[in-house]
């Protein structure tokens, strides 16, 4: 389960810009995960839950904006929306596409309590 990893690198870092901007709480943490990166959101809530207990990050809220994979093909140019597993070009059927979104993992916002 690679979330508690993720979610430990979150909020030290989240922590860490709470505790800098004279925060008494963490409300919310607000995370851009696209969907090739096979994180499952209810195991991120659980790490949150489980790792912020005595933190600022604890009952913070977890928002997950989720990106779709996208795919470009380097022989025809043209830019898709495919699956996990299927990224064969639609127009051509080159097997060999370039992924330029889905895997973008990133802490969009947080809320914090002066």
């Amino acid at each position: 389960m690679h979330e508690f990893g993720l979610m430990s690198s979150i909020l030290d870092t989240v922590n860490s810009s709470a505790a800098e901007a004279g925060a008494s709480r963490v409300v919310e943490i607000r995370l851009t995960i696209g969907e090739m990166a096979q994180v499952v959101e209810e195991a991120m809530v659980f790490a949150l839950e489980a790792l912020s207990e005595g933190t600022l990050c604890e009952g913070a809220k977890l928002t997950i904006d989720f990106i779709e994979p996208r795919s470009r093909c380097p022989e025809c140019g043209v830019e898709f929306e495919h699956g996990f597993y299927n990224r064969a070009c639609p127009e051509c059927g080159n097997p060999l596409t370039d992924i330029i979104a889905g895997k973008e993992m990133y802490i969009d916002s947080i809320e914090v309590d002066i």
